[in-house]
């Protein structure tokens, strides 16, 4: 029984978190952008906080209007699975906030 259960238990914390490379990645992203823009002087300097920011708006305005989509369509989605307000808020508030949109989705 020890054996089964210790097999069980392996096989799900080695199976997939994420459905695709794309939503990893974006998981990622989000919260690497949530945790720079929740930094303060003592934990970033804040022109490169403001840099990287800006650079990811940058990435963000050349993507093609396919897959401009495709994202959107998945942030909405994480927005809607999210539990945690401040991150689901802040997913809500990414396509404008980052330049997809003109205003909020």
């Amino acid at each position: 029984m020890a054996a089964l259960l210790q097999s069980a238990w392996w096989e799900a914390v080695s199976m997939p978190v994420y459905p695709s490379l794309t939503r990893a990645l974006t998981e990622a992203l989000v919260d690497v952008l949530r945790f720079i823009e929740g930094c303060d002087d003592e934990q970033m300097d804040q022109d490169d906080a403001v840099r990287m920011l800006e650079w990811v708006g940058h990435v963000m305005s050349r993507l093609s209007g396919d897959q401009r989509g495709e994202f959107l369509d998945l942030l909405g989605k994480m927005a809607r699975e999210e539990d945690d307000p401040a991150r689901r808020d802040f997913l809500r508030e990414f396509p404008e906030g980052f330049g997809l949109v003109e205003e909020p989705v």
